[in-house]
Order: C-alpha cells, then structure tokens, then sequence
C-alpha cells in the first residue's frame, strides 16, 4: 500500500486527483491510502506534529497562502527527503524552481487520466524497487514503511493479549506488531542487522560501544548481549565496521 498526500486548495481539484488514484488501483490493483489537504498549511502543520507518514505527496503549485513549491520546502527542511513529490500546475515556468526540492514529476493541467497513470506508475515502481532497503510493518490501525538505517533495534515485548510481538525502535518512534523475531533476523541479516539476544536484534550502523555484556546503541540505550553471544556479537561487528571501510 502507498500512502499518498493530496494537496490543493481547489475541492474539485483534489476529487480528481482521487479519482484518478482509485481508477488507477482498480485497473493495476495498486492501494493507495489517500489523505486530502487544502492548503500547504495544512500539510506542513502534520508533518510536523504526526511526522513521515507519506510515500507520494501530490500538490498543486498555486494555492493560496503558502504555494505548493514552499511547501515543499518546509518538508525538505524537516529532513523528509524520501518521499517523493509530484507537482500539478497551470503554469510550465515553476517548473525549474521545483527542481530545488528534489521533484519526482511535473504535470501541466488539466491532468490527462493516461499521462498521470503512467506516471504514477512509474512511482510505485521505484518504491518497489527500494524494498529490498525498507521493511513493512503492521500495527492494529496502521501499515508502516520504515527504512532499515532508520531502525536501532527490533524487541519482542511481553503482552497478555498478544502473542508473538514486537516493537521496532527509530530516533524518534518505536512501532509495535506482531511477528517472529529470528524471521526479522534471517531476513535482515546481509543488511547489517545481528541477533544479540534471544529477544533482541540490532542494527549495527547504531552501535555506539560494547561494555561488558551490553551493547550501547548511538542514543545511549544500553541493550544485553546472550551470555553465549558475546564473542560472536563482538566479532560480526568488527567484520562489519572492515566491511564499511573498504
């Protein structure tokens, strides 16, 4: 599934653009989780208060208030530079100023139903193209696509209700599914990740330093290494860290 944003102070212009998003996906079976925004006000206000919760934003260029263009460029300045931005305009001379936000597509209206779907088409095929780089999650209300350098640790967490559990760590969240860990780790494993533990796996990229039988992670979580794991923990790391330098 694609989350997409649909960004235009015009209704019946942000209807289209739905419109032709649920055509698309009753054609090529695509999902796509369409969210409506009528103003770049209104776009910039959730990312900064729910965060990166987009693979597609579609926006118009002229809007009212902040335009589509500076929109963009209070994403970017939030450091979301993965998700990817198709512009919609009247007007073919913003085109060389999108360029400074890093723009996916650039469409003349009105939008011809062929030319967007082909077009998007190509987008979710890049995202495809990137899974090997993200993994998938599912919680109770919400599919995630988190990027593997983004993950610090993945844990199994104890619940009454839930069996098999698992909570993934980032800088600045932690996500809660279900799964089986040694799964993630087999899957992850040629990606930098390494068990540690029998509930724990860790994305090498964060460590920070080894003490003891504990490992510290780059925001000063400290996590426990098996006993038995230690030497091997040690080990893979090191032959991690030659692997990055050469």
């Amino acid at each position: 599934m694609f989350n997409v944003a649909i960004c235009d102070d015009e209704e019946n212009q942000r209807e289209l653009v739905k419109t032709m998003l649920i055509s698309l996906s009753l054609k090529t079976n695509i999902d796509f989780q369409i969210t409506l925004f009528a103003s770049g006000e209104q776009l910039v206000s959730h990312y900064k208060n729910v965060g990166d919760t987009f693979h597609i934003l579609i926006m118009d260029v002229e809007m009212s208030g902040m335009n589509g263009i500076q929109t963009a460029k209070e994403i970017r300045k939030m450091k979301y530079l993965d998700v990817q931005i198709m512009f919609l305009t009247s007007y073919p001379e913003y085109m060389v100023e999108s360029f400074d936000v890093v723009t996916f597509q650039y469409l003349i209206k009105p939008i011809l139903p062929q030319i967007f779907e082909e077009k998007m088409i190509k987008l979710c095929q890049y995202f495809k193209a990137l899974d090997k780089k993200y993994v998938l999650i599912k919680s109770d209300y919400e599919e995630f696509l988190l990027k593997y350098d983004d993950i610090l640790w993945i844990e199994v967490i104890k619940s009454l209700t839930i069996k098999n559990k698992l909570k993934f760590v980032t800088q600045d969240n932690a996500y809660e599914s279900k799964g089986i860990l040694s799964g993630y780790a087999a899957a992850l494993k040629d990606h930098g990740f390494l068990q540690i533990h029998r509930s724990i796996i860790i994305n090498l990229l964060h460590v920070q330093k080894f003490a003891g039988t504990q490992v510290v992670m780059l925001n000063g979580t400290e996590l426990p290494i098996g006993r038995s794991k230690v030497k091997e923990v040690k080990d893979a790391y090191t032959k991690y860290m030659i692997m990055r330098i050469q």
